[in-house]
């Protein structure tokens, strides 16, 4: 299986926040600012995704030029799709069904096993009840045969 090494961009350039500015924050805060989105009013044609895009006017309460200005120039990056192509890319989901169709088979043959094992110890537990039976009727008989000899020995001697 290929495996993918996703690498970390370099720093974006911070959004311009109205009231803060990036030089009073330390610099962790000013590369992974939180912005404030209101959500959009009902029967509006705004972006009704989960995650706003950068192409949508209403981010940050900038406009899309303000918003291509303040993010270095790039324009039309949805996020969500980004996101998505990459994860979809990252796993490849044929050798997961390969290892479940293995895996279901592999259950079979154990349930199967299993299920033969009960039958041959459920098949030796009572040939071991049968054996012990004959021991016991063997083991009277042997008794029988000493006490008879005992008592042959008596009458000849």
């Amino acid at each position: 299986m290929p495996s993918t090494i996703l690498a970390r961009s370099p720093p974006a350039v911070p959004l311009s926040v109205p009231g803060k500015s990036p030089q009073n924050l330390p610099m962790h805060q000013a590369q992974y600012s939180r912005v404030a989105v209101s959500p959009p009013q009902p029967g509006s044609s705004t972006n009704t995704s989960a995650v706003p895009s950068l192409t949508s006017g209403s981010y940050a309460g900038s406009t899309v030029g303000e918003s291509e200005s303040s993010n270095g120039g790039v324009s039309g990056v949805d996020l969500v799709e980004l996101i998505n192509d990459r994860l979809s890319t990252a796993v490849d989901p044929i050798p997961l069904d390969r290892s479940l169709a293995r895996q279901a088979q592999t259950s079979g043959a154990l349930n199967a096993k299993q299920k033969e094992l009960l039958e041959l110890q459920a098949l030796a537990q009572r040939r071991l009840k049968g054996a012990r039976a004959n021991f016991a009727d063997g083991m009277k008989a042997a008794k029988e045969v000493k006490r008879d000899l005992d008592w042959t020995q008596k009458r000849v001697s």
